[in-house]
């Protein structure tokens, strides 16, 4: 499986024009049976209420079912399943979850378009993109902010964007590479299945649902065309300083040498998006000044700190080293601190009556799951912080066991001890690990 999709990687890499007629074979019953083991036996189901361990009862049959549908063009996409689920800030973010049938197809499929794809995503584009994490993406725009004339940076938000895509022009954009009709029709079904959410189908007729298998893809290639091309063009032709890009699907942020630059890039932007029916959120997209001279340029001015941006769940701060000189310090954004604390809370409730090991495990598991994300140079008081907490909501539930607790903070200090590792750096300096990336 893995020497012919090399075969289309390469002529994919070879030419740039070409269109593969011929994909859906490559979705074969070995593919169908990876994808289904890559998927969470514990996940949640859909519409139908199948769960994985249900459909490996006899897992053979159901499988070379489904691929006969699928190469037959029998197969039927369903509605996904609305769920809500809370984000740092409060509001509710509307997720989807497909059939574990739908979510096989779809995670076999991707794997064949990510061989064409691939090949045409340009550099700056990291988001659900193979050995591209969100470190990667937060790396390499610490990177191009420390070792570029940056100045000026956009922080961009782009208004429901999973929500608002037009999928007439998605399918535009498709045929571009892809001229198996069976695959586009694949995409086509999943697209128009729709969602039901409390017993109700409704489908608005624009948008791919978040959270299923393909729309990562979907949203890539949407974005690799509206977005990407035309600022690698308007980088390379209309910008006249320095100017840096990085987006992780649907968040991206910019930096500029001149504000001129930035101002231009930023309304010719608006209007670009406006072609392809999106648009800037007004309230969430921004033009700061930050960089290297920002702190100087604007106390010269009585202009206060140079303002902070959000990116990749990190607030941005331009900061001094212990040798003075400039550097991006990266912390946890507050918020969602103190949403991780709450669901710590609420479980530390839930789990309260089971023994002490059996909880330090537990939240062993959640402190090393939160270091090897947030501990990243510069934010160890963070770290610190999330972990004195925690020990603090641990504490209130031990003591809430009983009446007669004789749990102290001595005590408690010993049992945290023993349990909880200590806040430590998991990441190196991004400019260390960038350049390690990308020697060139």
């Amino acid at each position: 499986m893995s020497s012919e999709l090399d075969r289309v990687r390469q002529v994919a890499v070879r030419d740039k024009g070409a269109r593969f007629t011929a994909l859906l074979h490559h979705v074969s019953l070995e593919r169908l049976v990876m994808a289904y083991q890559d998927i969470n036996p514990g996940a949640a189901p859909g519409v139908d209420g199948m769960t994985w361990r249900e459909y490996g009862q006899d897992l053979v049959a159901n499988l070379r079912d489904l691929h006969a549908r699928v190469q037959s063009g029998r197969y039927r996409a369903s509605p996904s399943r609305r769920v809500r689920i809370p984000k740092a800030d409060g509001r509710l973010r509307p997720l989807g979850i497909a059939t574990l049938e739908d979510k096989i197809v779809q995670r076999a499929v991707t794997e064949v378009l990510n061989a064409v794809y691939e090949a045409d995503f340009l550099g700056f584009s990291y988001g659900f993109r193979p050995g591209r994490s969100p470190h990667r993406a937060l790396d390499a725009l610490t990177a191009g902010i420390m070792s570029r004339k940056v100045n000026w940076v956009l922080d961009a938000d782009i208004r429901d964007f999973f929500g608002q895509l037009d999928r007439d022009w998605l399918m535009k954009f498709l045929r571009h590479r892809i001229a198996d009709e069976r695959v586009l029709r694949l995409v086509s079904k999943w697209l128009a299945a729709g969602v039901i959410e409390d017993e109700v189908w409704s489908d608005s007729g624009k948008g791919t649902v978040q959270g299923g298998s393909v729309s990562p893809l979907l949203a890539n290639v949407y974005l690799h065309y509206v977005l990407d091309l035309w600022a690698d063009w308007w980088r390379k032709r209309r910008a006249h300083g320095d100017m840096i890009l990085v987006r992780f699907a649907d968040d991206f942020t910019a930096g500029f040498e001149h504000k001129a630059d930035a101002d231009r890039f930023l309304a010719e932007l608006r209007g670009r998006l406006a072609q392809f029916g999106l648009e800037l959120h007004p309230g969430k997209t921004r033009l700061i000044e930050f960089g290297r001279f920002a702190a100087r340029d604007r106390a010269g001015r009585g202009a206060g700190k140079p303002e902070t941006f959000d990116f990749l769940g990190f607030t941005h701060i331009c900061a001094k080293g212990g040798n003075g000189r400039f550097w991006v310090q990266r912390i946890t954004i507050a918020r969602r601190l103190r949403a991780k604390l709450a669901q710590v809370r609420t479980q530390l409730r839930a789990r309260m009556h089971q023994p002490v090991p059996v909880q330090g495990r537990w939240l062993a598991a959640v402190l090393h799951g939160h270091m090897n994300y947030y501990a990243v140079p510069g934010n160890r008081a963070a770290i610190s912080a999330f972990r004195t907490q925690v020990t603090r909501h641990w504490f209130k539930t031990l003591r809430r066991r009983s009446q007669k607790t004789r749990i102290n903070w001595e005590r408690m200090h010993r049992i945290a001890t023993r349990w909880l590792p200590p806040p430590r750096t998991t990441h190196p300096y991004p400019n260390a690990r960038f350049a390690a990336t990308h020697p060139k």
